[in-house]
């Protein structure tokens, strides 16, 4: 992840970079139309649309202005409440992990600049009228233009409230965070299994004389720049060792990266640090992981004594099947990076396997007796099992299955309970494929 990513990616995140940018457009939007008041023939604006444009004098336009400014702060005050109202509910009732997602909603934070950019442009044309002794100026464009702006907020007002009623429902929330994960799959693991090119390696890492970098702040690595990582390898030609994943939390002056093949000078070690994004959060745009942990811990909260809330328990675990669907016909370990056939940069990720646990083991563990949602983790497992011809891969699934199904025939107490279960397990672990004559091979 580049600086700029980042920093973009740190404005999306806020609820002042949207509604700063629209309140900017309405103060030239304003002074625009005062300007354009000069350059048009007023005497025909007054004979073609006269009850358009002259329908008030200098104290009724200000009369208008002052009412619809004074309106929109207000509806601006509501909208900031029903939208703090919805974070705190969301943050109660599923994980304060998807805030993320409410914050960045760019529909939040279009309603709240409109409302704003209303009122800053109310404010500015009711500075430029003029009337009594002063002369009499009226913009009668501009004026107009406040109340179809008025209108327009209106209509974002009633989009608002629909909006954010539907936001907060369990299945939008749980949606907006497997999309984004999947959105993430795509662009970090491109390659599907079998069009992967392995590259020999000719370095024996077993007589390497490492080097260690050590982290020069704390925090949750949020991304890594691995392009300009392996660039800067190739071109001091050295070989570097990521000792870090993103999404792992590094600790001040704890190993962050070696290297092997020269000493390290202060300028290069500056150029090493300056690849990672390190932060006090973590962020999904790098981080697999991360967006499946969002929806687990939204199942984990539905799972609690407190809320006991099996359905959407189970909605969680639908999309991680969906997501999990999406990683296991891509290429995630790589490990090794090289140029020209020389080994450059061991490089440091998740694993199918870990993102499966990440997935997986805890909804199992807090759904013991609930026999609702290990049947269903037990139902796409047996999914996945059948999208993959991988053998590692088809291995971890069976072991994620066996475990699951040992903890439904040591939580659930009733065979009749556990028959849905034991069925699934006699189709993972003892059926027999069947070739295109429809017989069973032996």
């Amino acid at each position: 992840m580049s600086k700029l990513t980042y920093l973009w990616e740190v404005l999306r995140e806020s609820l002042w970079f949207i509604p700063t940018c629209i309140v900017i457009g309405a103060i030239i939007l304003a002074l625009g139309l005062i300007e354009l008041e000069s350059a048009v023939e007023r005497k025909q604006l007054a004979e073609h649309w006269p009850r358009v444009f002259f329908g008030a004098d200098a104290e009724g336009s200000r009369t208008l202005l002052s009412a619809i400014a004074s309106s929109m702060i207000t509806v601006a005050g509501v909208t900031f409440s029903i939208t703090v109202v919805a974070l705190a509910l969301a943050s109660n009732q599923y994980t304060s992990r998807i805030l993320r997602n409410f914050m960045r909603d760019r529909a939040n934070q279009t309603v709240l600049g409109v409302f704003v950019g209303v009122f800053v442009y109310c404010l500015l044309v009711l500075r430029a009228i003029r009337g009594g002794d002063e002369g009499i100026f009226v913009p009668a464009l501009a004026v107009f233009g406040a109340l179809v702006l008025t209108l327009v907020a209106i209509g974002f007002f009633i989009f608002f409230i629909h909006h954010i009623a539907a936001s907060i429902q369990a299945t939008s929330i749980i949606e907006s965070a497997a999309k984004e994960t999947l959105q993430a799959i795509d662009r970090l693991f491109p390659e599907e299994i079998g069009k992967a090119i392995v590259e020999r390696v000719d370095a024996d890492l077993t007589i390497q004389a490492w080097v260690t970098i050590p982290a020069q702040q704390s925090g949750y690595i949020q991304g890594i720049d691995t392009e300009a990582l392996l660039d800067i390898a190739c071109a001091q030609d050295i070989l570097v060792r990521m000792e870090k994943k993103v999404g792992d939390f590094v600790i001040e002056a704890s190993p962050l990266v070696s290297v092997a093949g020269k000493p390290p000078d202060d300028e290069f070690i500056g150029e090493l640090e300056a690849v990672y994004n390190i932060n006090g959060k973590r962020t999904v745009e790098q981080d697999v992981a991360y967006g499946i942990r969002q929806i687990v811990d939204v199942a984990l909260k539905a799972l609690s004594p407190a809320i006991n809330d099996t359905t959407t328990a189970i909605i969680c675990v639908d999309f991680l099947g969906v997501i999990l669907a999406r990683l296991i016909g891509r290429h995630i370990e790589k490990t090794y990076r090289s140029d020209s056939g020389r080994l450059r940069l061991i490089a440091r990720g998740p694993t199918f396997s870990q993102l499966l646990a990440e997935a997986c083991d805890q909804i199992r563990q807090n759904a013991e007796g609930n026999v609702a949602v290990l049947t269903r983790l037990l139902q796409h497992l047996e999914t996945l099992t059948k999208l993959t011809a991988d053998t590692q891969r088809h291995q971890v699934l069976r072991q994620q299955a066996a475990v699951v199904i040992e903890t439904a025939e040591r939580s659930v107490p009733m065979a009749y309970d556990r028959m849905p279960i034991q069925a699934i397990r006699d189709r993972i672990f003892f059926s027999q494929p069947v070739d295109e004559g429809g017989q069973n091979h032996s």
